[in-house]
């Protein structure tokens, strides 16, 4: 099992069968926050919907194509955070992440992607990182934005949203911008 410590508060680990419930529960308690961002919040309606997603997950991850893993603070699951795609060849992996309604403001997010990373520059050895939001979505924005992504530009109608459409907003960083912000 993937485990991945972050500080002595948080950690990353694999999502696994064991934690369908738990992780379709933080959903539901937190749905209509999440679904203001989030198209697949309408489609996870019971813990067997939860429990394709992380069948699908662990199959993505045996292929080297995806890492979604559950955010524990506290030893209890907070969030999800990870890497939604994995491109080995070119050496780039795009982060995506979502925490549960009760558990903002507290950091969480920020040190989980910072950790996120770490790990994806350091260990595996990507070059490039990339997180799309959703043009509106500042509370996502800022985690990029404090983490010395750069704003590259904007993918117009990248995402349909329930009943309309929203663009996204590409954030890049690359080893050697980490580099800098790391020692800055």
């Amino acid at each position: 099992m993937f485990v991945h410590p972050v500080d002595d508060e948080l950690y990353l680990r694999m999502v696994e069968e064991k934690d369908a419930e738990e992780l379709f529960e933080l959903t539901d308690q937190s749905r209509e926050y999440l679904r203001v961002w989030l198209p697949w919040i309408d489609r996870t309606k019971s813990k067997e919907d939860t429990m394709l997603f992380i069948k699908s997950s662990q199959k993505e991850f045996a292929e080297f194509t995806s890492m979604n893993l559950v955010i524990l603070y506290k030893e209890k699951m907070v969030g999800v955070a990870g890497f939604n795609e994995m491109d080995a060849e070119n050496k780039v992996v795009s982060i995506g992440y979502w925490l549960g309604r009760d558990f903002q403001g507290k950091g969480i997010m920020t040190r989980a992607v910072r950790s996120l990373i770490g790990y994806a520059l350091d260990i595996l050895q990507f070059n490039r990182i990339e997180i799309r939001v959703a043009d509106g979505n500042t509370k996502s924005q800022a985690i990029p934005e404090k983490l010395g992504f750069k704003k590259e530009g904007t993918i117009r109608e990248a995402e349909w949203l329930y009943d309309h459409y929203v663009d996204h907003f590409i954030y890049g960083l690359l080893a050697d911008d980490w580099q800098s912000h790391v020692s800055m």
